[in-house]
């Protein structure tokens, strides 16, 4: 019934708005600050985004930029490239 279908919720977050995807974003934010961990921020704000460059976008627009920063210095060492390249 669901071959094929690895990625729903990529699927899913395709159909959406622009301004869907921007309070989805900010929602995962608020989640983040309230302790979802920053590989989950980044990697679901990707899929939502539908692609790093415009991650990158929202997550500017919800976090500051000392936010940021201390995101990246938080993250694991496995996980801080990729923290790196959507939040810097």
């Amino acid at each position: 019934m669901l071959e094929g279908s690895d990625d729903l919720g990529a699927a899913l977050f395709k159909t959406w708005t622009e301004k869907e995807r921007s309070n989805e974003i900010a929602k995962l934010v608020a989640g983040y600050k309230n302790g979802v961990p920053v590989g989950i921020l980044c990697k679901m704000a990707e899929t939502i985004a539908g692609e790093r460059k415009l991650a990158k976008k929202y997550l500017k627009k919800c976090l500051t930029e000392a936010e940021r920063i201390a995101a990246v210095a938080s993250a694991p060492d496995a996980i801080r490239p990729m923290a790196k390249s959507l939040l810097l």
